[in-house]
């Protein structure tokens, strides 16, 4: 009978030539997206994902291995090559050959992925952030510090802060496009139009995603018109290159928007968090009897722990439409607490059937 030891290393061996394989995989990735972007293909290719898919589940089931785990391996290692070539694309095709960039508040999370990004476009980048403490050519502890020389000045600041410098930059002016990247609008939507009218390039965008993203497939991009010059066709030109989905959308729309797609997912989530607190019970006695559906929302909801606490209470407080949100989502909540109390299957599973007509007319 063969030892456990001799098993364990062969086990390790073959763990080695696995990594092997991953690597010989990504090689051969980079090789078919050069072939890509030299005949102008897309990056992604569904098609071809899908017959990956479905002849790993073949082969899988040929083997009496686990279909589903082998489609999570797989669909890692498509979401790894896809990582690779659209940072290939994004070096290859970037916009910003010969040009700078300043991004302000470019220490934080989201400025530094935008300080990333451009510099991956071939930007010169800059940066002015109040956290810098010591300043050279390329870092400063101030925007009023820095030239007027920029193609583009990004805004990744707190929206309060945000408020003080655009109104800053529509008293004193300034060359090259302007965008911010606030996930709430309306408190700066006048002011935007305000620069738009002294005759400044200004546009407005909302990065749907956090600051970890480093593929953005699947990611959406939301774009706002503000001036007559057509400048957020030319900040979009920044995502071409990437496998992102741009959205156009009126600034006017987009808080309502906003107030269900991030507002309600996170008051939801935020609540959940805080009723397992007070709760009282340890978390390792709720995970002994864990269901998948509550698995599912611990993951959710923990992500949503870790976040930015000021800029959720921004999302919440500074957004015209929030309220509107909360008292319906408290309705709900009394619709279904009434149900429960009063005994009424029949409105308890009314309200569940409205929920599952959304989602199968969402789907249509």
């Amino acid at each position: 009978m063969t030892d456990i030891e001799t098993l364990r290393n062969e086990l390790s061996e073959l763990d080695l030539k696995i990594i092997e394989l991953v690597h010989r995989r990504q090689v051969l990735s980079e090789e078919i997206g050069a072939i890509k972007r030299k005949k102008g293909r897309p990056t992604r290719d569904y098609q071809r994902e899908k017959l990956v898919i479905e002849l790993a589940k073949s082969h899988a089931k040929e083997l009496n291995v686990d279909p589903e785990m082998v489609v999570d391996l797989m669909q890692l290692l498509i979401q790894s090559s896809l990582k690779t070539q659209e940072s290939a694309r994004v070096k290859e095709e970037g916009q910003g050959n010969g040009k700078r960039a300043l991004v302000i508040g470019g220490l934080g999370r989201m400025g530094g992925w935008f300080a990333e990004f451009m510099s991956m476009q071939g930007y010169e980048v800059h940066i002015a952030d109040i956290n810098i403490q010591e300043e050279d050519e390329s870092h400063f502890n101030s925007w009023r510090d820095t030239d007027d020389s920029y193609d583009i000045t990004v805004l990744a600041t707190p929206l309060r802060q945000s408020i003080d410098i655009l109104e800053n930059i529509l008293e004193s002016g300034r060359r090259g496009i302007i965008f911010d990247i606030a996930s709430i609008k309306s408190p700066i939507k006048e002011l935007l139009k305000e620069i738009s009218d002294k005759g400044m390039k200004v546009t407005s965008i909302h990065p749907m995603f956090g600051p970890d993203t480093d593929l953005l497939t699947g990611k959406h991009v939301v774009f706002m018109n503000i001036d007559s010059h057509g400048t957020h066709l030319e900040i979009m030109k920044l995502f071409e290159s990437t496998t992102a989905q741009m959205i156009e959308m009126s600034i006017d729309s987009h808080d309502y928007a906003i107030s269900y797609v991030l507002g309600l997912s996170h008051i939801i989530n935020i609540a959940f968090s805080k009723v397992l607190h007070d709760s009282g019970e340890k978390k390792d006695e709720f995970s002994q009897v864990s269901s998948t559906t509550f698995k599912d929302q611990i993951e959710v909801a923990r992500r949503v722990s870790q976040e930015n606490p000021n800029l959720y209470f921004e999302i919440q407080h500074l957004n015209s439409h929030s309220m509107q949100t909360i008292e319906e989502l408290n309705r709900v909540i009394k619709e279904i607490t009434d149900a429960i109390t009063l005994g009424s299957e029949e409105d308890f599973v009314e309200i569940m059937h409205a929920g599952k007509k959304y989602f199968e007319s969402s789907k249509a």
